[in-house]
């Protein structure tokens, strides 16, 4: 009997866990990797959170662990990105010129970054977008938040628990976040807001030393010294390439329908692309494993 064809659209936790687990149940498997193998995870230094591995891992190390265990089981990996899906009309999916029986799209969620020049070449070396990935280095240093809704409050809040000192940096006086989370952080003594202000320049060597701010409302520059810069000014899913096929949240998050399969016979979606509440390495593998175990078992029922 022919092997059914698998197209994973990701490679982050999400796109390979489930690569492991299609792989594994004898899918024709291929991954479309895009542009940056490895997804998010690669751009982060080590990650202590992700079960198993009690001294901590890279992040590069840990995707390229994940990608070996499912070329291990025989999923090809396919460096590029993909810009299109078209549903047949025999419930088949071409993609690349190739048909496939199933689409898993675990394309991810970029964080919106502040738009600086260079900005990328401090990703990892001060610069973060997840406070609950990477506050714990921060232990005894001093960090800033960028934003003004619910998570950079909560975020501010959260890296209080290592930091000895957190700057919440606004561009206005008004918040976006709701009231109660702008409350908890005002009346933590660890925090102090920064108003009317923008970061214009990340200054250091190796990494973030100091930030050169400029009040929005006078133009005064000033240096803040600190040790890092957390930005939380919201995240982007990359869902453009089915926006058009697969229904979508307000803010462009995939929405599955009955289990991690869409309303789309045949496409199952898995991590931040569908995820706008948790953002972990373990929630997308753990969607990964479930968008694969609900493809498995949809195809055994086509047949």
């Amino acid at each position: 009997m022919t092997r059914k064809k698998i197209a994973i659209i990701g490679s982050g936790p999400a796109g390979l866990t489930a690569a492991i687990y299609t792989s594994r149940a004898d899918l024709d498997v291929i991954v479309f990797a895009g542009l940056q193998p490895g997804g998010q995870l690669t751009t982060t230094t080590e990650i202590e959170n992700f079960p198993g591995f009690p001294t901590g891992i890279m992040g590069a190390d840990l995707m390229e662990n994940m990608k070996k265990q499912a070329e291990r089981f025989g999923a090809k990996v396919e460096i590029g990105n993909i810009e299109s899906i078209t549903k047949n009309d025999d419930k088949t999916f071409t993609i690349k010129g190739q048909k496939y029986d199933a689409v898993i799209i675990a394309t991810g969620a970029s964080a919106r970054y502040l738009g600086l020049k260079n900005e990328e070449e401090w990703i990892g070396k001060g610069y973060h977008s997840c406070a609950t990935c990477d506050g714990f280095f921060y232990r005894d240093k001093i960090v800033a938040i960028v934003g003004g809704g619910d998570s950079a409050m909560e975020e501010a809040n959260f890296l209080t628990k290592f930091a000895t000192k957190v700057y919440i940096i606004n561009r206005t006086q008004k918040f976006r976040a709701s009231e109660i989370m702008l409350k908890r952080a005002q009346d933590n003594p660890k925090i102090e807001f920064i108003l009317d202000s923008k970061i214009t320049k990340f200054i250091g060597n190796e990494h973030i030393e100091q930030v050169e701010l400029i009040n929005t409302v006078s133009n005064e520059k000033n240096i803040l010294d600190l040790n890092g810069v957390f930005v939380a000014i919201g995240h982007k899913p990359n869902s453009d390439i089915v926006k058009d096929l697969i229904p979508t949240s307000a803010n462009g998050y995939l929405l599955p329908d009955k289990g991690m399969m869409t309303k789309v016979p045949g496409i199952f979606v898995a991590g931040d692309v569908t995820d706008f509440v948790y953002k972990q390495a373990i929630t997308a593998a753990a969607g990964g494993c479930k968008a694969a175990i609900d493809c498995e078992r949809w195809l055994e029922n086509q047949e």
